[in-house]
């Protein structure tokens, strides 16, 4: 029986089929079938998935996935389950996985809360990386941003304990939703005193460089859930 709750919900992205380059149509046909899940509603074998068991980070909306292939390469220990609906950008990481030998990547193309809810298991994951997720910037449609309390709720029942969750924003008024939200999950508490300073391990994408030195802001928030 479909679920209710799935019936009514917002969604949280539009998706927007794009121009699919010939080099990100061959990468689909070449990689997809060694880097891609196809979704399930059931729960992922993960050390099936990764053919070992390491540390797990989830990464939700990879864009165009070169700051994703540049910290899957600098954190070779990880293993990185990368969540994206758009297929160019599936296309476009499938091609930087194929050209730089990158084995610590699995991509799903599907929407990130049904795979959150039926393929993964409780306190599996290590870590959670949310990029610069659509601003939905106009009031009316702020309804529609991805980090509200049910969803960071849920999140947080995936992740370990000790485990981080790490979010950046261009967008203020959504870096003060995201700050309100996150201080507001008692299993969640913040590793700073407020906006977090940029870990080392994401990079700056041309994107961001070019806001920075347009005098844009650019706002990480790094929390980890509690013990117990």
């Amino acid at each position: 029986m479909d679920n209710p709750h799935f019936m009514r919900r917002i969604r949280s992205f539009v998706l927007r089929q794009g121009h699919l380059s010939a080099g990100q149509e061959r990468a689909l046909n070449e990689f997809g079938p060694r880097f891609m899940i196809p979704y399930a509603a059931e729960a992922l074998d993960l050390d099936a998935a990764f053919g070992r068991s390491v540390p797990r980070v989830l990464e939700i909306g990879f864009g165009m996935g070169q700051a994703t292939a540049e910290i899957a390469v600098g954190r070779p220990d990880s293993d990185f389950l990368c969540v994206e609906v758009h297929t160019p950008g599936v296309g476009s990481l499938l091609k930087l996985i194929g050209e730089q030998g990158i084995g610590n990547i699995r991509i799903v193309q599907h929407d990130a809360v049904e795979v959150l809810e039926h393929m993964l298991q409780p306190g599996c994951l290590d870590g959670v990386h949310i990029y610069f997720p659509d601003p939905w910037h106009k009031k009316r449609h702020n309804k529609r941003r991805l980090v509200q309390p049910d969803f960071v709720k849920q999140l947080v029942s995936r992740i370990k304990p000790g485990g981080y969750l790490h979010l950046a924003t261009d967008w203020e008024d959504y870096a003060i939703q995201m700050l309100e939200v996150l201080s507001a999950e008692p299993a969640l508490e913040n590793t700073a005193d407020g906006y977090a300073p940029r870990p080392d391990y994401r990079p700056l994408t041309k994107f961001e460089n070019r806001g920075i030195n347009l005098g844009h802001g650019v706002w990480d928030l790094v929390f980890k859930r509690r013990a117990g």
